[in-house]
């Protein structure tokens, strides 16, 4: 069995039915998923959803990405975040290649999730993107190693992927590592240790080989597992099991 450790349902779902979704994933033996939350708005959809479906927790939080008008009102963020469906806090993080400018706001947001995170004694799930050394130090300065998490749709290298398991971080990897042009990648993923290592869709995003370039979905997670088997030459059951495991003892 797998875990697909990051989908965005409620995106999917625009072209999919929820219970399609499901099924098409029980099918590829895909037991159980954590859809994570980009806005505040979108956060309470994704806790109905894990209430409904047991194959479904919940992560909330607010993308760097996403732009909002008023701050975060932090009291109702604990009040969500303590409910018994949500395991995690994000996705969180610092992305600079889609933002310029001054971007203290960005960091600001991060180091608040942190925050959260720790208050709530929840793993966060984190999106890092042209932003390694800032990621890096801001988890190490707000002592995000106490809940730990995972940095996920893992795309930096070697160093960073050691800087961040150094402070209690899986590395997840997407589609994007079975990309024909992902060699770096590809060396990063061979190192990292299996128990410390998730897989994830990101979807409707970053469909893996062979449906790269079509809408993504929980199921193809199965692409993911089998192509890093293939990558560290082990066989795909011990993938499964060993990332499924990792993703339990994360989230409880």
């Amino acid at each position: 069995m797998l875990v697909d450790s990051h989908c965005h349902i409620p995106l999917l779902s625009e072209s999919m039915a929820v219970d399609a979704i499901l099924a098409e994933a029980k099918e590829q033996q895909i037991e159980h998923m954590l859809c994570v939350a980009i806005d505040m708005e979108g956060s309470p959809e994704i806790i109905k959803l894990a209430k409904v479906y047991d194959m479904v927790s919940a992560s909330i939080g607010v993308h760097p990405n996403t732009e909002m008008i008023n701050p975060i009102n932090q009291h109702e963020f604990l009040q969500m975040g303590n409910e018994n469906v949500v395991v995690a806090i994000g996705e969180t993080g610092l992305d600079y290649f889609r933002n310029e400018g001054d971007l203290e706001w960005q960091r600001d947001r991060f180091r608040l999730h942190i925050h959260l995170a720790k208050e709530l004694n929840k793993p966060l799930i984190i999106h890092t993107r042209d932003a390694r050394e800032d990621t890096i130090r801001i988890l190490k300065e707000e002592g995000a190693d106490k809940v730990g998490g995972v940095m996920h749709c893992f795309v930096e290298d070697w160093e960073t992927a050691q800087a961040a398991m150094d402070l209690n971080f899986l590395i997840s990897f997407s589609g994007i590592v079975t990309f024909k042009n992902a060699t770096n990648l590809q060396d990063v993923a061979k190192k990292v240790p299996l128990g410390q290592m998730l897989v994830e869709t990101d979807s409707p995003y970053l469909a893996p080989v062979p449906f790269r370039g079509k809408t993504n979905q929980p199921a193809y997670v199965r692409h993911v597992a089998n192509f890093i088997a293939d990558l560290k030459e082990i066989e795909f059951e011990e993938v499964a099991k060993e990332t499924t495991n990792n993703y339990y003892n994360k989230f409880n």
